[in-house]
């Protein structure tokens, strides 16, 4: 039976963020059947690595797996804009690191078309598989236990319409677009969920604080919460605003979908490029705030978003992703069973 070893540094260092709820996920997936198995980390030695992070522990585990390394691309350098301070002056050195970290692998995953761009445009040779984030619509799926489990851990009353935002606190997810959106419509709550993995040096750090504590009273900012309570945490939302200016195949806004709510996007191209379907998109502040207003008075409009959120998922089924990786490992090892 064909063994996968799952590495991720994630386990170690910065939960709160998109890159562990993935590398989870697929732990969670590739293990709902018996038709292969899955380590983790410290727990054994596989037939092939595939790690969802870039930092020592990926290039030290990777030195016993020469041939038969996958690396997930969930960071890429134009990543760092908006997160790190100077990030204009790091871009070099960004752009030198990820070619290292791309080119140690021998397939490198894609989650996106922009992400298979960005790795070629940096030179880099090695073989790139495009295969999507999938989304575990059980795992996310609304109920009213959740529902009211989610507002007891945000403190808020039962009626309430509200906002959520997920993501880290800095300017490359858009959270001073949130704010300035939240501003203009008081008659909702407007919840920001996410923690700041990178701490002082997050960009921007300064001018953010400063705007959320002279944030009106309807905006809260709680924090971050363990990922298991983040099924109740969307469930007492009604939608979600996703304000980010970069991203690749972000789940955040598919987690949201997938709980079964309206997800307004920033009008960027990554997303053109990725999804299949149509959805709703923002270009300004005024844009947001006019599409969340109709969603919050609008019922015939908020069934639309809806309609769009179930039919936006259907792209990212979960046993479809899980048979190509799987095909993957499987060519991978073949592959190198007849080079050895």
């Amino acid at each position: 039976m064909l063994k996968i070893h799952l590495v991720s540094e994630t386990i170690f260092v910065m939960k709160g963020q998109g890159v562990h709820t993935a590398f989870v996920e697929q732990v969670e997936l590739l293990r709902e059947k018996t038709d292969i198995q899955v380590v983790v980390n410290e727990e054994g030695y596989g037939d092939l690595m595939h790690c969802h992070t870039y930092g020592p522990y990926y290039f030290w585990k990777g030195r016993k797996y020469k041939g038969r390394r996958i690396h997930t691309a969930h960071v890429i350098p134009d990543s760092i804009k908006g997160s790190l301070p100077m990030w204009k002056h790091l871009a070099p050195l960004a752009n030198w690191f990820f070619k290292r970290v791309f080119s140690y692998a021998n397939v490198v995953i894609a989650l996106s078309p922009m992400v298979e761009d960005a790795i070629l445009k940096l030179g880099v040779k090695t073989k790139i598989v495009k295969i999507y984030n999938p989304v575990l619509i059980g795992k996310w799926k609304r109920t009213e236990e959740n529902r009211q489990k989610g507002r007891r851990l945000l403190k808020l009353s039962v009626d309430k319409k509200v906002v959520l935002g997920v993501g880290q606190l800095q300017s490359r997810k858009g959270v001073e677009d949130f704010l300035a959106i939240a501003e203009a419509l008081p008659e909702a709550a407007f919840i920001w969920v996410g923690g700041r993995p990178f701490g002082k040096f997050t960009e921007g750090i300064e001018r953010i604080n400063n705007r959320i504590k002279t944030a009106s009273a309807h905006i809260h900012f709680p924090g971050l919460f363990d990922l298991a309570d983040m099924p109740a945490i969307y469930a007492a939302a009604d939608m979600l605003l996703f304000t980010s200016y970069q991203e690749n195949c972000p789940l955040a806004p598919l987690e949201a979908a997938a709980c079964g709510m309206p997800v307004v996007y920033r009008d960027i191209r990554e997303y053109g490029l990725l999804y299949e379907q149509p959805y709703l998109k923002a270009k300004t502040t005024e844009d947001f705030i006019q599409i969340i207003r109709k969603l919050l008075n609008e019922p015939l409009f908020y069934t639309q978003g809806l309609k769009l959120s179930e039919e936006l998922i259907k792209q990212f089924d979960q046993e479809k992703i899980r048979q190509q990786l799987i095909d993957l490992y499987q060519s991978m090892v073949s592959s190198s069973t007849k080079k050895g």
